[in-house]
């Protein structure tokens, strides 16, 4: 396993609660319940007041891009902490460092995922058993 899914949790992916949105979190952070308008789930593609079912934005002022995990319930909690500025103008939203650059690699075939340091390309190559090449798989 990655070492994000072994320190933090699993992935969650479309992550809906109450009038809110997640696009990705991690279990190892807040996952809200569904009827919770905590505003309490952060990851990557957040929106905060619209319909998470139908994608319909009721607000462009609370939509951000990537979020610290952080355990900062709604309405207690009035500062959200962002990575970097790319988000809505809302006053709750404040921007911050940005500690990366995050791409997710899906494979149907990878046994495990090189070391940090290891240099990717926009190919992974796949070693096939002897007796199959990849156009017969």
């Amino acid at each position: 396993s990655s070492g994000i899914n072994a320190e933090y949790g699993d992935l969650a992916f479309n992550w809906a609660y109450t009038n809110n949105g997640v696009r990705i979190a991690l279990s190892g952070g807040n996952l809200s319940p569904a009827d919770s308008n905590d505003q309490n789930t952060h990851g990557l593609g957040n929106h905060l007041v619209c319909n998470p079912h139908t994608g319909e934005s009721n607000s462009d002022e609370y939509k951000y891009e990537i979020s610290n995990i952080q355990n900062c319930p709604y309405p207690s909690c009035k500062r959200y902490k962002m990575q970097g500025t790319d988000h809505g103008s809302g006053t709750f939203l404040v921007s911050g460092p940005v500690y990366g650059n995050y791409a997710i690699y899906v494979s149907t075939d990878a046994k495990s995922f090189p070391l940090p340091g290891h240099h990717l390309d926009t190919e992974i190559v796949v070693d096939f058993p002897k007796s199959a090449s990849a156009a017969e798989l």
